[in-house]
């Protein structure tokens, strides 16, 4: 964790790949805990692979016996073959697929169920991440490496599990019966053919991997893109350039297109190389085996069991470099999700913390009477985004419990930053922010978020229903309890008129609404967690004047015994502070009540008139 004072860890403006790439051993062994999980339904369904690899195997050594057996007497085959051979072969035919369905049947769970956890464990740790990574992040991007990660899971086990591992175990057992039952001969054919054939189909995969490496870059370039776009549609049409977005978009389709054209060339010659190594060791094999008919060596059934074990063996052999194309892709696809669960906390809970402690407030005291010691402190708090641009210097100011303070100064003065840093968004680069007495950073966040809400300037909804996006302050919250809020809100009027009431979907972002029904919508959420401090950051810059007095009113009533930072423009939203703090270029120049600071004839009474005038 990194230490009180140290400078902020560097974060990667992308999710794609700064770090370097672990072995595919590495990755591997980072996925095995999560499938031991269910270890035994593991054990089960390699048994199983082994029973239908057996099963597998035994066909064509019964295949020889019905061949060899129609050198019966007509009544003889009439009783054996059909009574014996045909139906022992039937049934081995059967287990092969039993076995199969067992195994996948067996093992579904595990991959199901180490896919939801890494991927759960992602989701997680996505938001436990600092909101500088978030400011920062692609999201068409990384949600597309996400997506391959998780899918790259099912498709690792898939593959290895329900083709390489078994056809590893099906060329033992036929090279070691080609062995024991003719001459090494069979065996040594089959050996060179698969070195070779496993040599170029690597050789030329890993060749490859290079063009699907770019398809895969270019793939999410071209996605990131259009989610961008799509996100920031009423952009795009306030400025007319949905030509000029469909000209971006298509240049990276075009790259991806020439990039996946390459890609299918080099698999074209992988597959035909293949094959001729397939076809040449087929003719060896059979060669061999003819003669051996031919010297008497052989029954027509050897020759017929050799060549049901060759085109069994070269089937799967077949699909090798997709195999091992797919394997390695999911194994790069899985790198990647690992390294993103990886990457450290910039804004980290100490070893130990303890959730943050608000003691009751004793009698008489005010008008905090009733409620808990919320008292924040900003003690010489100073901050940067980054090293070289300074936010804040040596702030010192005090929240008394139940009092309301505001700060207010022009953009660009450090006021938003208050509110991040007090729910520790960010960790200050000196002095300390405190809660009843408690440094944030040495409790919980969890529990520094929950004495805390906020409205904020830039309301963004979920798109889901208004009554989920006001419930969402109080989850599990009933309709009685968020039409309450929502009338504190000024908004139940409004909700109560649409068809659909509180089951209207306010769609992405919340665009369905006003920018004044987003807030009033934020305000509600707020109203409803009920929590001992309260933010209101421009609460209500996106309200006309009638329902800002009328908000205003409902905002100093829930303020009611709570610590409320106030952070302004209007000056008019905060004459009624117990304090006023006036900040400039990330300084306190001026604080008193509204009556002193008007009285001083500075900074803030200029700003009081110039508002006046314009009003």
């Amino acid at each position: 964790m990194r230490r009180h004072g140290e400078p902020h860890p560097a974060a990667p403006s992308t999710t794609s790949g700064v770090a370097a790439p672990r072995s595919d051993w590495s990755t591997l062994s980072r996925l095995f805990p999560y499938l031991w999980t269910y270890k035994w339904r593991v054990i089960a369904a390699l048994a199983f692979m082994v029973g239908a690899k057996l099963a597998n195997v035994g066909v064509p050594l019964l295949l020889k016996q019905l061949v060899d057996a129609l050198t019966l007497t007509p009544q003889q085959s009439l009783l054996v073959v059909p009574v014996a051979l045909l139906v022992a072969y039937g049934l081995l035919r059967l287990c092969t697929s039993l076995f199969a369905e067992l195994r996948e049947l067996v093992f579904a769970k595990a991959t199901e169920g180490a896919s939801r956890t890494i991927t759960l464990q992602v989701f997680r740790h996505l938001h436990a991440l600092s909101l500088r990574f978030h400011l920062e992040r692609q999201t068409g991007g990384m949600t597309r490496d996400i997506e391959r990660g998780t899918r790259g899971v099912q498709s690792l086990i898939s593959y290895s599990l329900y083709s390489i591992v078994p056809t590893l175990i099906e060329v033992t057992l036929v090279l070691t019966l080609l062995a024991v039952k003719f001459d090494v001969w069979f065996a040594g054919i089959t050996i060179v053919a698969l070195v070779f054939y496993i040599a170029f189909t690597v050789t030329v995969t890993e060749w490859r991997t290079q063009f699907r490496k770019e398809m895969n870059e270019l793939d999410s370039a071209a996605h990131s893109r259009a989610v961008d776009s799509l996100l920031n549609y009423e952009t795009v049409k306030y400025f007319n350039n949905e030509d000029f977005e469909a000209r971006r978009y298509d240049e990276n389709l075009e790259r991806y297109r020439r990039a996946a054209l390459r890609s299918q060339r080099t698999l074209s010659l992988l597959n035909t190389g293949q094959q001729l190594m397939i076809a040449l060791a087929l003719v060896a094999m059979l060669w061999r085996a003819t003669q051996g008919v031919v010297e008497g060596r052989m029954t027509l059934g050897d020759l017929v069991m050799i060549n049901a074990f060759m085109i069994q063996l070269y089937i799967p052999l077949g699909f090798l470099g997709v195999l091992y194309r797919e394997i390695k892709q999911s194994l790069t696809d899985l790198d990647k999700m690992f390294h993103l669960m990886d990457r450290g906390y910039e804004v980290a809970d100490a070893p130990g913390a303890q959730p943050l402690l608000l003691h009751p407030l004793p009698p008489g005291a005010g008008r905090g009477e009733g409620g808990s010691d919320a008292t924040v402190r900003f003690e010489h708090v100073s901050f940067a985004y980054e090293p070289a641009r300074p936010i804040l210097h040596d702030l010192s100011f005090t929240i008394p419990a139940g009092k309301t303070v505001a700060v207010v100064g022009p953009s660009g003065a450090g006021k938003s930053t208050l509110a991040r840093l007090l729910f520790r968004f960010y960790d200050v680069t000196g002095g300390a922010v405190l809660i009843g007495g408690q440094d944030i950073r040495h409790v919980t966040q969890a529990s520094v978020r929950a004495a805390i809400g906020i409205v904020p300037q830039d309301t963004v909804l979920f798109n889901d229903t208004v009554e989920y996006n006001i419930a969402y302050g109080q989850p599990g919250a009933s309709r009685a309890q968020v039409e309450e809020a929502a009338r504190a809100a000024h908004i139940h009027s409004f909700i109560a008129a649409t068809p659909r009431g509180y089951d209207t979907m306010v769609g992405e972002r919340g665009l369905k609404l006003s920018g004044g029904e987003k807030q009033r919508v934020a305000i509600a959420r707020t109203l409803l967690k009920n929590p001992p401090i309260l933010i209101f950051d421009e609460a209500t810059s996106a309200l006309d004047s009638a329902n800002e007095r009328a908000i205003q009113a409902e905002l100093q009533s829930a303020a009611q015994n709570k610590t409320t930072l106030v952070i302004a423009h209007r000056l008019s939203t905060v004459v009624d502070a117990h304090e006023i703090l006036v900040m400039d270029a990330g300084r306190i120049v001026e604080r008193g009540n509204h009556a002193q600071l008007l009285a001083l004839g500075a900074r803030y009474a200029q700003m009081w008139a110039l508002q006046q005038s314009n009003d």
